[in-house]
């Protein structure tokens, strides 16, 4: 029910926006504020590590022309995982199942044993950039943009305090007790917003991003999705006054 909700939320919002009758909004957008601002919930998913986080998202932007915006956004998610070898580059698995197979030939690990950690994990996004802006209804707004940031992300495994190989593994890759990195994001983004008076809407929006983060210890990078909806704000002069 986690993960499904916030996805059926954004689906729900993505399909209102595509749905939406263009007879009902046909003349172009009269007012376009100088700034816009927004503030939704977020679900981060990232499908390769079992990993989905919920959370906070936030941006803030400026129209420079009625086409063309530039801005910040950030969001944050926490959500938990099963960490096992296959995820681990070739020399860490091939140590780990080595030590393994000696711990099973002399009956130290029970038959059939299978290293699964459990984790939790906090991410953070960054990113800046422009965003280009379709109005040409009254009522609708539809914009895409490049996802171009960095990703902070803390993971924190949990041993079995009754399992030594497992809780050795843990403490040989995370001796801190964490994991801690930085890492750069690209994709693309983009989605939709339904005016609700001349200063606020509904926005629905999706971007798709590639990163790897713990690189020394993931073989592989990861496609990470973020979906996200929630109220936005327009506010300033009219930058659409005067025409398109």
């Amino acid at each position: 029910m986690e993960i499904a909700i916030p996805r059926l939320l954004a689906t729900a919002a993505l399909t209102v926006f595509i749905a939406f009758p263009a007879n009902t909004a046909h003349a172009q957008q009269s007012y376009v504020g100088r700034y816009d601002a927004y503030t939704g919930f977020t679900d981060i998913d990232s499908p390769m590590l079992g990993l989905n986080e919920q959370g906070f998202h936030a941006q803030a932007g400026m129209n420079l022309r009625r086409w063309l915006s530039i801005g910040a956004d950030y969001s944050e998610g926490t959500g938990s995982q099963i960490l096992t070898p296959n995820l681990l580059p070739q020399a860490l698995q091939t140590t780990i199942d080595n030590e393994m197979a000696g711990l099973l030939a002399a009956h130290l690990l029970p038959a059939g044993y299978q290293l699964t950690v459990p984790a939790t994990a906090a991410t953070q996004t960054f990113a800046f950039g422009p965003q280009f802006v379709d109005r040409h209804y009254s009522k609708l707004t539809l914009f895409v943009r490049p996802s171009l940031g960095a990703l902070r992300e803390r993971a924190v495994p949990y041993a079995n305090p009754a399992d030594p190989f497992e809780s050795g593994v843990v403490a040989s890759l995370a001796p801190a007790g964490f994991k801690l990195d930085w890492t750069g994001f690209y994709g693309v983004g983009g989605g939709a917003e339904v005016a609700v008076s001349k200063h606020i809407g509904i926005r629905g929006q999706m971007d798709v991003v590639y990163n790897h983060p713990f690189n020394d210890i993931l073989a592989d990078g990861r496609w990470t999705y973020r979906f996200s909806v929630g109220p936005s704000f327009h506010f300033g002069r009219n930058v659409g006054a005067g025409g398109k």
